[in-house]
Formats: C-alpha cells, structure tokens, sequence
C-alpha cells in the first residue's frame, strides 16, 4: 500500500487529505503516461454526486488534457459503469471520482487500467512519486494538448449492456430501491423498469451533501421499513457510488454479501455454473457461510479483505463467483469489479427462475453473531505489532474455539483497527470484542 493509494484508490477528505492539485497531478501523470506511445491518449472519468466531485472531475480533466490525452466525462455514474465502459470502448484507463459509501465531505479517486481492473501498484507508486516532486513530465504544446467531451452516450451503453446480459421479465414484480442519493440515481430505475418490474425509489434526490446520508447499503433500516409498509416483493440497497448491493426481503430482513453468496453459489452449483465449484470469500464471510457451503459441498477460499484481492484470486484461477460480506459481488465471466445493480438483476433472475422467494432462497444459511467495533489510532502498524495486544487476539481465538472467531486487522482507506468477533451468542461476541478494543483504549493508542 502506498503513501496515498489504499486499497480502494485515494481517499479523504475534500481540499484537506485529498486536494485538487493532487487531482491535477494525477491526471496529469495519467494522460503523459498513455499519450506517450500514440498522438493523444483516451481517458474516461465518471464522478458520484457529491459536493466536491465536479472540482475533481475537471481538475483530473485539465491535468490530463495538459499531458495530451482526450478526456470523456460520463458525469453521475456508478463505479461498475467505469469498469466496464473502459474495457468495452477501448479507453487506456479510467478514473471514478467517488468515496463509496464515506460522508459526502470525504472525496476519492479510483483508477482502472485499459481491461477495467484496478490500477497495479506499481503504476500507483510512480504516481505518488509525481505527486511528491520526485519525478517530472513533459507538459503537451502545439497540437499535442488534448480536449474533454461528455459523453452521455456511455451510460446508454452500459445500460443497455446491463439489460442485455441479463434479459428476463420482471412483469409482477414490486422492487424498492434506496439509491442512497448517489450514483445509483443514474441507473437503477430506468434499467427495473424496462425490465418490466414495478420500482419505487427512496433517497433518490441527491444534492451534493446527502449523499450515504442515512441511506443506503449502510444504512438500510429506511428501506426495511419501507418494503414491509409497501407490501414490495424485495428491497435493494445501493452503496454511494453503486458497486455494492445489500438486499432486503419482503418481511424486511437484511440479506447481505454473504447471504447473496450463499443464494447465487448455491444456485450456480446446482446449474453446474460454478466453476471448480469454488467461491472466493474475504476474511470477514460469517462462520456459518463456510459451514453452510460445506453442507452443500460448495468449496471456497479466503482473500484478504478488499474486492481487489477477491478479483485478483478469481483472475488467477477463472473462478466464476466471488465477494465480500459488505455486498462487493464479482461474476467474473462478466465483469471485474464488484456492481450493485448487475448483482441485484443476478439475485431477481434467480427468484424468477426458481420461483421462490428471497426469505425462502435465503433459507440453510444460519449467521453467527457478529459484531464488528472501529477504533481510530494514531498508528496502525504499531497497534498490530504490539505483543500484549497479539497475545490477546490469542487468548480470545483459543476459547472461542472452532465455535467463534476473532478478527483483528487495520482498514485500508482509513486510521482504524478494526475488531470483529463471531460467536455462539451477541453477549459473547461483545466480551470478546471488548477485551481486545479495551486494552488498545488502556495502552493509549486511540487517537
């Protein structure tokens, strides 16, 4: 990981650990790095609604535009649109201007390579470097500079993409979607409803500064109330910037990444789809996931956290199915990143296909407890390595035993540890959760 990528880009907060003149470098870095091998490099940039994301997204333009390349704005798009539309349209990379599901003063930047995947770390580091003073590029003159275009046309196409790869009729059917005032707002109705379903939205009217604001895959009591209120046959959540999904169903129980792992591996097995009859999980899938594939003799591996990892596993060994209990779903046969939307049009087929219910589909999954504590500390590293702190975590993984387990491990985009403890019972997962949280709390690591 570097200075300033994570896991999931660069993120912060707007004009303070992310600023434009850092957009504009990166863009910059980007358009010399592509144009130097052809007249001007081809470059997409897409944003989510927040405040901040217009100042990004044409600081990004301008810095690459100076360096040569042609830029497409997509404007408000999800993440998954980027991914795609870079793959298919032959651009040399893209970026999405997004924090994902953080408040709306946090900003990010996301940039994928030429195939839709996540920039490689080493492409990264030579960006931070540029950001820093280290390196220099030429700037463009004369004919060489660049210009920007919008390009309302690429969100046409990944639309009808989505509806193409996943044609069925969704005639009778009653969906309510939270499209947690971001990206979403895009997509997601117009794709239902040519579809045929009957779509009722909730935090659908994004303006700049609402966006996650208590709605969304994070927040989504407001949508477990409304589907049971309005009789809605399935409930679906979407993350800021719509590349994660969290499903509700009609009696307003959550159904999260691990149980739509659970419904669509199943599914998927059953239809002999399942490549290797393997699904590629994150660290933190409940214990009563693997113990429920195990039932039905479904395998599965364990990444690091983060869908990069998920996708790298997937890459390595052509694994049809993989994801992260957060709702980050990949098919990998037909994208490279994880996509709220596609994976809800997955979860509906299936409910068509099979007749049955979400509640009903869900069934043979029992989750274990869980409970999942942050703490802000000042340093990450030093938390992880402290030897009382580890000898802890010990103590806590040996009573537990084979009926509990504890997790502890730094967040990727932000100064936290995270403590997360699955158990026989919710008391049990607090004690334990709390033995390790309290000692970083004595020791004087919070910040």
């Amino acid at each position: 990981m570097g200075k300033y990528f994570g896991t999931d880009g660069v993120r912060g907060r707007a004009n303070e650990q992310l600023t434009l003149d850092m957009a504009v470098r990166i863009g910059q870095w980007l358009g010399w790095y592509y144009s130097k091998s052809k007249t001007h490099a081809k470059i997409l940039i897409g944003r989510d609604t927040r405040l901040s994301g217009s100042m990004f997204e044409l600081g990004l333009a301008a810095g690459a535009v100076s360096t040569g390349a042609n830029v497409y704005l997509l404007g408000i798009c999800p993440t998954p649109a980027i991914s795609y539309l870079v793959s298919e349209e032959d651009f040399d990379c893209g970026i999405m201007v997004s924090a994902s599901h953080n408040p709306f003063y946090d900003n990010g930047i996301k940039i994928f390579n030429h195939e839709g995947i996540k920039m490689p770390e080493d492409i990264l580091l030579q960006i931070e470097d540029y950001i820093d003073g280290k390196s220099q590029i030429e700037l463009a003159t004369g004919e060489r500079v660049g210009e920007y275009f919008d390009w309302e046309t690429g969100l046409e196409l990944y639309i009808s993409w989505l509806k193409k790869t996943n044609s069925m009729d969704l005639s009778g059917m009653h969906i309510a979607v939270d499209l947690a005032n971001g990206s979403a707002c895009s997509t997601a109705v117009e794709t239902l409803d040519a579809l045929g379903a009957t779509v009722d939205a909730i935090n659908a009217s994004p303006n700049g500064v609402n966006i996650n604001l208590k709605a969304g895959s994070t927040h989504p009591e407001g949508l477990q109330r409304f589907v049971i209120e309005n009789q809605c046959d399935i409930g679906l959540a979407f993350d800021g910037d719509a590349d994660r999904l969290i499903a509700v169903d009609a009696k307003g129980r959550l159904i999260n990444g691990d149980y739509i792992l659970y419904i669509l591996g199943l599914h998927m097995h059953e239809q002999n789809k399942l490549n290797q009859n393997i699904v590629v999980t994150t660290v933190m899938a409940n214990l009563g996931l693997y113990k429920a594939f195990q039932k039905n003799n479904i395998d599965y591996i364990q990444t690091p956290v983060g869908d990069k990892y998920v996708l790298e596993e997937m890459m390595k060994h052509d694994y049809s199915l993989g994801g992260e209990q957060s709702g980050h779903i990949i098919f990998y046969k037909d994208e490279v990143t994880g996509d709220g939307l596609f994976s809800a049009l997955r979860l509906l087929h299936v409910m068509k296909e099979t007749g049955k219910s979400l509640e009903e589909l869900a069934n043979g999954l029992y989750i274990y407890p869980q409970l999942l504590e942050n703490v802000q500390v000042k340093d990450k590293n030093i938390v992880l390595h402290d030897e009382d702190i580890q000898a802890k975590i010990d103590e806590v993984a040996q009573f537990l035993g084979e009926e509990g387990r504890i997790l502890v491990r730094p967040s990727g985009t932000e100064p936290l540890i995270r403590v997360m403890v699955e158990a026989a019972t919710q008391r049990l997962c607090e004690d334990c959760v709390h033995m390790v949280t309290d000692l970083i709390y004595k020791k004087g690591y919070a910040a």
